[in-house]
């Protein structure tokens, strides 16, 4: 079909954790997108690496492995029309405080004001970066 697309969706583990994969999934479903394949998993310190590598020379990249890898996350490729915007809009600011109700970060998302921000979701921000992602989560 035209114009579809793929985006990666990742239930991060602070999602996992808190039992939200069914409700992140139902809203991207309820917006009318499909996933097309999904899986739990544990990171590997080698998936996390490659899928983070603009991160690599950054002084949080050690933190952001750590949090990435202490507990499943769910990982879902995602099809539809304009479906990396779309999730992207679902998703809401990276920052859980600043995102808008109604968004997956501005319903669920904590920022516990110590440094520490559960943002639950990430999700692809091009087509390209969406290629690139999935080929990583779903070799």
């Amino acid at each position: 079909m035209a114009g579809m697309e793929q985006t990666l969706l990742l239930v991060k583990p602070d999602g996992v954790h808190r039992n939200l994969v069914g409700e992140v999934l139902a809203r991207i479903e309820r917006k009318g997108y499909v996933i097309a394949d999904l899986k739990m998993l544990t990171a590997t310190t080698e998936i996390l690496s490659e899928h983070y590598s603009e991160h690599r020379e950054k002084p949080f990249f050690a933190d952001l492995l750590k949090y990435m890898s202490v507990g499943p996350v769910v990982a879902a490729v995602i099809e539809g029309s304009r479906v990396v915007e779309g999730v992207r809009s679902l998703s809401g600011s990276t920052e859980p405080t600043m995102a808008a109700p109604g968004t997956i970060r501005g319903d669920l998302g904590r920022d516990w004001g110590n440094g520490q921000i559960e943002n639950i979701v990430h999700s692809s921000d091009s087509p390209e970066s969406a290629e690139r992602e999935i080929a990583i989560w779903f070799k």
